[in-house]
């Protein structure tokens, strides 16, 4: 890849005698946003503090712009890191937060004055600069954060899941926030996360990983359209999966006839995709939500537990009574492994 910006290298990472990341290898584009997703021990933020400088590899190499930086000390890797916690100084205002970092460069204050102005007018923050942190929002502090980052020009920004502490309005705010800086500044960001809608919302590209390894790697429409395990269909959405043995499908709890060839050990469909009402298969509403446009059923049935999604025009079914319902050829998504 001719502009790779971050490379790891083989990159096996430790903690004492256990083995978090098995020899991971991953180029990262200069300019992109990329997120490392995954369920929680799957290696996603050792990882990043890898890059960071954080933890030092048990084997392999890190390059950043070009050098090798796997032996270089953290504060010498021109890179900047974002945290869950936002680690403001609850003491310094605003301004005073976002100069700390150059102030201990010895810049002139030219310069201080200049970048951390900038800054906190990349994240809007202009007219607070005043303000200490008890005195801003939460999502106020973040964008200081990210300002705080920002003005130290990193070649890469590491986000250490970065709006998980924010209500759901906010989230949703900061992350144009972050595209739109992002986009403005043109920085190298690594963003790491749990929420497969942050991800796919977010990113270039996602990194979906699996106990130290790259499950599946892609763009968010991959991902989400054509995952290429059962894990990644799980993981992304795929909430009924089975597997396929001879012309049934079949589960832990037990079997049904399929009535359409296959062509695949195991089949995957979302809840949206599961045809309530009508059908060869019948199941128990064992449980209804209410969710805006549809209602989330889950179904009791020879296969276990069924769920789907159903359009609320067509949610009649009350808890405990029997339904109708179909896993469609037309819904299904194959998966070989």
């Amino acid at each position: 890849m001719s502009d790779r910006h971050v490379s790891l290298i083989d990159l096996t990472l430790a903690y004492g005698g256990t083995i978090a990341v098995p020899g991971l290898t991953l180029d990262i584009v200069k300019g992109e946003l990329i997120a490392l997703l995954g369920p929680s021990g799957c290696g996603k933020t050792t990882t990043m503090r890898a890059i960071a400088g954080l933890l030092k590899p048990a084997a392999g190499r890190i390059s950043i712009a070009g050098r090798d930086v796997t032996h270089v000390p953290a504060n010498k890797r021109g890179v900047g890191l974002v945290f869950q916690s936002y680690a403001l100084f609850p003491h310094l205002s605003a301004f005073e937060n976002v100069a700390f970092g150059l102030r201990l460069r010895h810049s002139s204050e030219t310069v201080i004055r200049a970048r951390t102005e900038a800054g906190l007018a990349t994240v809007g923050l202009s007219a607070l600069a005043t303000r200490r942190p008890a005195e801003l929002s939460g999502g106020q502090q973040q964008r200081l954060a990210l300002a705080r980052s920002l003005v130290m020009e990193p070649s890469v920004l590491l986000l250490d899941e970065p709006l998980s502490n924010l209500d759901a309005r906010l989230r949703l705010d900061m992350r144009s926030e972050l595209q739109r800086m992002q986009r403005q500044t043109g920085v190298t960001m690594v963003f790491v996360t749990h929420d497969q809608a942050e991800a796919l919302a977010l990113a270039d590209r996602v990194v979906l990983m699996r106990a130290g390894v790259i499950e599946q790697l892609g763009t968010p429409a991959d991902l989400y359209s054509r995952p290429a395990t059962a894990f990644a269909a799980g993981f992304m959405g795929f909430e009924n999966i089975f597997r396929v043995e001879g012309t049934s499908l079949v589960s832990d709890a037990g079997a049904v006839p399929l009535g359409f060839a296959a062509g695949a050990p195991i089949l995957a469909w979302r809840p949206g995709g599961v045809a309530v009402g009508a059908g060869p298969y019948a199941g128990q509403v064992v449980a209804s939500s209410f969710a805006g446009s549809h209602r989330e059923y889950v179904l009791e049935s020879p296969l276990g537990r069924i769920k789907a999604d159903v359009p609320i025009e067509r949610a009649g079914a009350a808890l405990g009574e029997t339904v109708a319902f179909d896993l469609p050829q037309e819904t299904v998504w194959p998966l070989m492994t």
